[in-house]
């Protein structure tokens, strides 16, 4: 087994170039060195209060600085971290809290008042720690974030006296469409292993081979300079969180956006102002406002240094991401298939006037699509599959050896995430992305996946998003339905929408019903509510569950 750790790594970036910035959110600049030492001083303070080896250490937090000090504060001490959904209800946080068995959690003091709602309930946890914002003070009975970290230890690096190990775990919370939240556990050493390990396997950079060759050639190797990385989606979601790591493992700069409600102009501007290399988002959800400022902005934003926008999660539009690169022309836009519990499926990469089709992603090394008997799918069959990675993975689902044996499977003698994607391989070896099973729809017993469908309907020039669904049918068990987000002021129609899915799927994919809605209103992840869709689709047809 591994020994890769974060702590280790980032501590040696740290010596390496103290004084260059680390993190940035608006006008706030720490450098690496005071990264270093606020995190060591959180650690610190997390070992004082009484935490064990791998006790969970809950980021209940908004972007920014904190967010990633906290999670080195947790590597450092051997703790596990763990994401919170900042936009979860009273009953889901507690749910988290006490399924990850959090023993501290770290929080923005306009949380307050739900934390301090649940804290009887959650006996477990030994320290709460809140950042100041304004107009929310920190509350009596919580740690001051602020003075923590400036209480700088005097023997640094701070190491529990358990030590750190590649076995140390990350705690990964995804929500899915579906249950309750289900914990992934990312071993460090997998983790660091499956982005990248320190190399860049498309600038032809390979991994490294231990902590000391990493610091060394950081700044040092010109295909691979430092990185400037704009974080716009959440750090709370893994696209965030890893891009992150990624970032710091190249000794680059991670800088978040300083509103906490996504603005596009504020972005563009952020990018110009930074020189951002690289900017990180989540399919259209961010994509389609950032081309819309840009299409009514013409000229305004001077984004040259831009050399790539990553997205994962979500699928989307060949239209979108050749008009983001019409404006950043030295940029190459990636797009990641992969989830929480399967990093690195596919990949499909764009560059000005070559941009991939829609969900056709090239398959990743460790990939393979297979047919429920574990049949491996042959290219060109037409035949459908569960998409499936191997290599490095999680260990499985925190406290659920069920939902584990459901998803990591041992197929052709060596294991595998299977997290439930359909797909069809291609002639070419490509995937044709076809959805998740959960939300497939039975039409007169043909199975309809919602992705492809609504991949067809955002190729439409009038349709800014859309969600398909299926709504009872007496006759075929269920009929297709169409929720869409018009373009501006358009008016569509059914008839215009099914004609158009028609010349490119089959006849018994085309919408047989349509929603229109002012907004489709998916998550910062990317990801939409198919229930909640759904069940505001049968209220607007008036159609019983």
């Amino acid at each position: 087994m591994g020994s890769w750790t974060f702590a280790d790594v980032w501590e040696a970036v740290a010596a390496s170039q103290q004084d260059r910035p680390a993190n940035i959110q608006g006008e706030r600049v720490l450098s690496w060195g005071e990264f270093d030492a606020r995190a060591d001083a959180l650690a610190a303070h997390l070992i004082e209060a009484g935490l064990g080896r791998q006790a969970k250490v809950a980021a209940y937090l908004y972007n920014g600085p904190e967010y990633l000090e906290t999670y080195f504060a947790a590597f450092k001490a051997g703790y596990a971290p763990v994401n919170t959904n900042y936009r979860y209800g009273p009953e889901e946080l507690s749910y988290l809290f006490d399924n990850a068995d959090a023993e501290a959690v770290v929080f923005h003091a306009g949380f307050s008042d739900i934390v301090g709602g649940l804290r009887s309930r959650l006996p477990k946890v030994k320290a709460w720690i809140a950042v100041a914002e304004p107009g929310h003070p920190v509350p009596a009975w919580a740690a001051d974030y602020d003075a923590v970290v400036a209480e700088i230890p005097a023997q640094r690096p701070v190491k529990a006296p358990w030590g750190r190990s590649g076995d140390d775990l990350l705690l990964l919370y995804t929500g899915g469409t579906t249950g309750m939240p289900k914990g992934v556990m990312w071993r460090q050493d997998d983790l660091f292993n499956v982005i990248g390990a320190g190399g860049n396997a498309l600038l032809g950079v390979p991994p490294a081979a231990s902590v000391e060759e990493l610091a060394a050639r950081i700044g040092t190797i010109p295909e691979m300079p430092r990185p400037m990385t704009l974080v716009a989606c959440p750090q709370m979601h893994g696209t965030g969180q890893f891009s992150s790591f990624i970032t710091f493992n190249a000794g680059g700069t991670v800088a978040t956006l300083p509103s906490r409600k996504f603005n596009p102009i504020e972005l563009w501007s952020e990018v110009e102002r930074l020189k951002a290399t690289g900017v990180v988002l989540v399919g259209l959800a961010f994509s389609t406002p950032m081309l819309e400022a840009l299409e009514a902005n013409p000229g305004r934003w001077d984004l040259s240094c831009v050399r790539s926008m990553s997205s994962s999660g979500s699928m989307w539009s060949q239209e979108n991401k050749r008009g983001l690169l019409s404006h950043c022309r030295n940029a190459v836009i990636m797009d990641s298939f992969g989830s929480s519990e399967a990093v690195g499926m596919g990949m499909s990469a764009s560059a000005p006037g070559a941009e991939m089709q829609t969900a056709a992603f090239a398959l990743g090394p460790n990939c393979g699509v297979f047919a429920e008997d574990g049949r491996r799918i042959q290219p060109g069959s037409g035949e459908r599959g569960l998409v499936a990675v191997s290599g490095f993975l999680p260990t499985g689902y925190y406290k659920d050896a069920e939902k584990s044996d459901k998803t990591f499977k041992t197929l052709e003698g060596q294991r595998w995430s299977v997290p439930g994607d359909w797909a069809e391989v291609n002639a070419d070896g490509t995937l044709k992305l076809l959805g998740r099973g959960s939300v497939c729809i039975n039409t007169g017993g043909e199975k309809v996946f919602p992705e492809e469908v609504e991949e067809a309907l955002k190729t439409h020039p009038e349709v800014r998003d859309a969600v398909v669904v299926g709504v009872p049918d007496a006759r075929f068990g269920e009929r297709i339905c169409a929720v869409v987000e018009p373009s501006g002021a358009a008016v569509l129609t059914l008839a215009e929408l099914s004609e158009h899915v028609r010349g490119s799927l089959a006849g018994y994919k085309a919408p047989r019903e349509l929603v229109v809605v002012e907004s489709i209103g998916r998550a910062p992840n990317g990801k939409v509510d198919y229930k909640a869709i759904k069940d505001l689709a049968l209220r607007a047809l008036n159609v019983p569950a």
